[in-house]
């Protein structure tokens, strides 16, 4: 697809992936929606970047709270182009708790911020995406969801699965409208998404891997804009780690 004709929404734009996302797409798309909860110096410097070679429009939203969700979908619908490409990145930061000891608090933010967005964001695009017989759908996913996941993550890794189904259904529902729905799942990396996580488990996790290392941001972006070309027309419904051998 000519470039004039494609553009992109990137929720949590401002995460280290999403930047290092931005800075290896954005010369396939004459306009990126660039989705934040809040605005960082890496964001902000990207933007300045690549603002003179495709079209920004940034939208803040909180993904916690529904309204904010409504308003800027009715955003984007406004628009003169429309996102035929989404990749949906936001999500809590995960935390480390046994499940007796967890508060439904850290399920329900979590299906606010991971699914129920995401839910809206589609239900609005994907109609323009069926009639144009085109469409790109990534989901940033976990190494969780492939094979036996990690102790005291299960709010997290709840979420994640639902993500998941909803990636696998919407691949079968759509292909035939030349739409594909794929996900990426990293191990884990070392970013501010680990936040809540001890020290000790981050350390524990890289001298685990093969690689003796965790994930890199850089080794992620590749396999979502993989995802994003034209090349991925024929692949949809697949879920691929970035393990680095576990």
């Amino acid at each position: 697809m000519e470039r004039d004709n494609k553009a992109i929404l990137i929720t949590g734009a401002s995460s280290e992936v999403g930047v290092n996302l931005i800075k290896r797409i954005y010369r396939d798309y004459n306009t990126m929606y660039l989705h934040y909860g809040h605005m960082n110096d890496s964001l902000s410097a990207v933007i300045d970047e690549i603002s003179e070679a495709t079209n920004v429009i940034c939208l803040e939203a909180d993904f916690n709270i529904p309204k904010e969700v409504e308003h800027m979908v009715n955003d984007i619908l406004s628009g003169d182009i429309l996102p035929n490409n989404i990749v949906h990145i936001s999500a809590p930061p995960v935390h480390n708790k046994q499940f007796h000891k967890e508060e439904w608090e850290a399920f329900d933010m979590g299906w606010d911020i991971s699914v129920r967005s995401i839910f809206f964001i589609l239900k609005s695009l994907i109609p323009t995406m069926s009639k144009s017989k085109y469409g790109r759908i990534v989901f940033m996913l976990t190494s969780n969801t492939i094979g036996n996941p990690a102790k005291f993550q299960s709010a997290y890794v709840t979420y994640k699965y639902a993500l998941l189904g909803l990636m696998k259904s919407l691949s079968v529902e759509y292909i035939d409208k030349g739409i594909t729905v794929n996900a990426v799942s990293p191990d884990m990396m070392e970013t501010k998404f680990l936040k809540d996580v001890p020290r000790l488990i981050v350390e524990q996790n890289a001298a685990n891997s093969p690689l003796g290392r965790n994930i890199r941001v850089e080794e992620v972006a590749p396999m979502i804009e993989y995802f994003l070309s034209d090349n991925a027309d024929a692949v949809t419904g697949q879920n691929v780690g970035i393990t680095g051998g576990l």
